[in-house]
């Protein structure tokens, strides 16, 4: 096997290194900035340039060196490659080669297009470890014009009846795709604090983000009547959000397809916005890569592994500690500024 699944984590052998492991060890190779996948504590880190910035905001003073998509790295007797996963901004899958037989680790990933997030590029392999967050076919991801429309069309609402619109979104990734999504002209946007570091991260990369008013205690809130406010669902639960006086409150993630989910979370709105791909989306990955062996992680890993089973595949399940997309964690510790993505 060119991988192996460890105590540690997701290793290779031939290489001596681990992807994305979720115990300390000498060398990792993270496949993006999220806190279940880049985790403090490893000796040495290896990611893609792009998602490097936000894994020193994150992990602080690490010894970190880039790749750029693509591009080869011989490593031991394994070589390496990192190709964009589509999930958030500088996100890969790593491929892993080694006497001619190929792995890829997908890592979390996103079929569909965003307007921050580098597209999904297909990796040709003979094994595939997937995550299936939204394994189920009730998980059908809408177009992204039509999701900003009705994003704009709550907001606009909001303010013709004098509230602010409060959208809870994890902040790395979800909320700049929110930003991006809707339309500045409406209105102000407002930020918490871990939302606006994160944005000032992405934007020294160039990332095109509309102007936004970082929230202080001292940020005048009769100033912004009817604004845009952005902040991690946790965020809406507690006293900070108090302060805005009437509020709609709305939830952008995936699991906002369940209606159980969506009263459980108490939001006025629930957005169906995820940065993982729906059911088509992972049928279609796994299709393109042309594996014949599938290792499900996280999520509906059981339903998952039995449906592949049937359609031909050698699949199996592997236990993970990866997230995917989990609205109960607080955003410091869920899937990477994205307890659910």
């Amino acid at each position: 096997m060119v991988l192996e699944f460890r105590s540690e984590g997701i290793y290779c052998p031939a290489g001596d290194f681990f992807i994305d492991p979720w115990r300390p060890v000498d060398r990792a190779l993270i496949t993006h900035g999220h806190a279940d996948h880049a985790r403090p504590g490893h000796a040495r880190y290896l990611a893609t340039h792009a998602a490097a910035p936000v894994m020193r905001h994150r992990l602080g003073d690490i010894t970190l060196e880039g790749i750029a998509f693509g591009e080869s790295r011989q490593i031991g007797d394994a070589t390496v490659s990192f190709h964009p996963a589509g999930h958030v901004p500088g996100s890969a899958q790593i491929r892993v080669a080694h006497k001619g037989e190929v792995w890829v680790v997908s890592g979390d990933y996103k079929t569909g297009p965003d307007p921050l997030s580098e597209p999904f590029e297909p990796v040709r392999c003979h094994a595939f470890i997937t995550e299936c967050t939204f394994g189920l076919p009730v998980f059908d991801w809408r177009p992204e014009a039509e999701l900003a429309s009705e994003l704009n069309a709550w907001w606009q609402t909001c303010r013709a009846e004098g509230k602010h619109a409060a959208i809870g979104a994890y902040s790395l990734g979800k909320a700049q795709r929110v930003m991006a999504m809707v339309d500045p002209s409406i209105g102000p946007i407002l930020t918490h604090a871990a939302v606006e570091n994160t944005n000032a991260v992405l934007r020294a990369q160039g990332l095109p983000l509309p102007d936004t008013i970082r929230v202080t205690p001292d940020t005048d809130l009769k100033s912004y009547p009817g604004a845009l406010i952005v902040a991690p669902p946790s965020a809406l639960a507690g006293n900070w959000l108090r302060r805005f006086g009437p509020v709609s409150t709305g939830i952008a993630s995936g699991w906002m397809a369940l209606r159980g989910v969506r009263r459980r979370r108490a939001a006025d709105r629930g957005f169906v916005i995820s940065d993982h791909a729906d059911w088509a989306g992972l049928n279609a990955a796994i299709r393109e890569t042309g594996a014949e062996r599938i290792f499900a992680t996280h999520g509906y890993t059981a339903t998952f592994q039995q449906w592949l089973s049937e359609q031909g595949y050698d699949a199996a399940v592997v236990k993970t500690e990866y997230e995917g997309e989990n609205l109960d964690q607080p955003d410091s510790q869920a899937g990477g500024a994205e307890a659910a993505a």
